[in-house]
């Protein structure tokens, strides 16, 4: 059973969403406290995530963006914003509908319902600037290609995709690489990087891969 968070701070409008979309077959899961509303989210882990974007704290828009950067769950905006311009800026977030209240809950279930057929079988890819990974695999689809990344280099790739743009250290690298941080010879984890990097490079990828001194390594975007 899917499962849906809502993200709305009007208790009425919150339940009656809740009640339509257990009555349509979901699972509901709801922003009750709306601060670090990314960070519950991500604990939830729900397969789409409806929003508001009038909300207390950080906005809708904020939210949006913050879910996209790190991570690859839908996002369907419902508000009472009407204007073009805020439909505009939200898919330009990354949101993948919009729609605006009040709506027939026919309509709201039948994007829901597009939305989540859309990301069917994207559960174990990983999405990078302008690049997927499917984890399983170790398959990089960019620029309408596809390209299978040795073993290692797939697993480190992984790794930084995981941590979105977080440090990563020398140990965690290790033990995505050979599941342990002992006995391994530094040498051997800087040849399965430079070998990653040279493969980033030649793929023409935005992203590059940069040593923080005396704590490990951080995946960052680069203009080309």
């Amino acid at each position: 059973m899917k499962c849906i968070a809502i993200v709305e701070d009007e208790l009425y409008m919150r339940e009656e969403l809740s009640d339509i979309l257990r009555k349509a077959g979901y699972e509901t899961a709801e922003i009750t406290a709306f601060t670090d509303v990314t960070g519950q989210l991500r604990e939830m882990a729900c397969d789409l995530v409806l929003l508001d974007l009038n909300l207390p704290g950080a906005s809708g828009f904020q939210i949006c963006r913050d879910l996209k950067q790190k991570g690859t769950v839908p996002v369907l905006v419902l508000t009472s914003r009407d204007q073009l311009g805020d439909e505009l800026h939200a898919l330009e977030l990354g949101a993948d509908e919009y729609l605006t209240k009040p709506c027939r809950k026919e309509r709201l279930l039948a994007r829901i319902s597009n939305v989540l057929k859309r990301y069917e079988g994207r559960t174990n890819l990983l999405e990078g600037d302008g690049y997927l990974l499917d984890r399983g695999t170790y398959t990089l689809y960019i620029h309408k290609n596809s390209v299978v990344l040795p073993k290692n280099q797939g697993r480190i790739l992984e790794t930084f995709l995981v941590h979105r743009g977080e440090l990563v250290t020398k140990e965690e690298l290790c033990l995505a690489v050979w599941g342990t941080a002992e006995f391994i010879d530094e040498n051997a984890l800087q040849v399965n990087l430079t070998r990653l990097k040279k493969t980033m490079t030649g793929l023409g990828m935005r992203q590059q891969i940069v040593p923080i001194r005396g704590a490990g390594y951080r995946l960052v975007e680069v203009s080309i």
